[in-house]
């Protein structure tokens, strides 16, 4: 099931998508069941928002496929990496990604994202799904010179805009296994499969909710594949997981 959240000129509203329309469902999913309205809008006339909006965090984690560890020149790590970025860095299908001012490198990351449907913590590997409402597709925005210079991560990955997400939110899919795309230009750029993570989808969500309570709508970005480079203005970045969709931005300069 792909569920949008969007708006049509007023308050943003939640539904499942068929084929070119938009089921218009009560409430929001990550609260109550779904149940339909009976409303129907089209999906070329709908404004796509970011499927979630995290009630706390996004949890990031680095250097996951070995590939893209070894193109930046890192190793490895022996456990997760993993940062945070604020749920202020969200922005959703469309919205454009905003380049800072002194900033020389931004980079894409083309990456699947987990949506957490619960409060949870201390949740072993053989139980993750439980707690998962389903996978969207992620782009973590990264300044370069400021992910190496800093020390912390919280400007080079936690900017506004730095997090886009969308363009649904998928359901019932097994994410051991699917292609991760990203399109630069229309060129592709970085072509993987979640089957090449180093750590899976039940071991992260393992490891981070050892460590801290994750509530509904927060999500955990899974890591990118190689073939990570720089946006420049006017760029288009397109992030596209099989099974969900393509996430379209569009860098500008501030």
């Amino acid at each position: 099931m792909l569920i949008a959240r969007f708006t049509t000129g007023e308050d943003p509203r939640f539904g499942v998508v068929e084929g070119p329309e938009i089921a218009v469902v009560t409430g929001d999913p990550l609260y109550t069941p779904i149940q339909f309205t009976g409303e129907r809008d089209a999906v070329d006339d709908a404004r796509l928002l970011a499927p979630v909006i995290p009630r706390s965090k996004v949890v990031g984690i680095g250097r996951n496929y070995a590939e893209h560890a070894a193109e930046l020149g890192n190793e490895v790590p022996k456990e997760p990496l993993v940062f945070l970025k604020p749920n202020t860095s969200v922005v959703g299908p469309g919205d454009p990604i905003v380049l800072p001012a002194g900033a020389q490198r931004v980079d894409y990351e083309g990456e699947l994202a987990i949506v957490i449907g619960r409060v949870c913590r201390d949740v072993p590997k053989e139980r993750a799904d439980e707690v998962i409402l389903g996978y969207t597709c992620g782009n973590d925005v990264t300044v370069r010179e400021w992910q190496q210079g800093d020390g912390q991560w919280w400007r080079a990955k936690g900017s506004d805009s730095f997090c886009p997400l969308g363009p649904y939110l998928a359901t019932g899919i097994d994410p051991s296994d699917l292609r991760v795309t990203t399109r630069l230009d229309g060129e592709t750029v970085q072509d993987g499969r979640t089957s090449q993570m180093i750590v899976d989808v039940p071991s992260l969500v393992a490891f981070v909710t050892s460590a801290m309570t994750l509530l509904p709508g927060d999500m955990i970005l899974t890591g990118t594949p190689a073939g990570v480079g720089p946006m420049a203005p006017g760029s288009r970045v397109e992030v596209e997981v099989e099974g969900i969709g393509v996430l379209h931005n569009t860098a500008v300069r501030r």
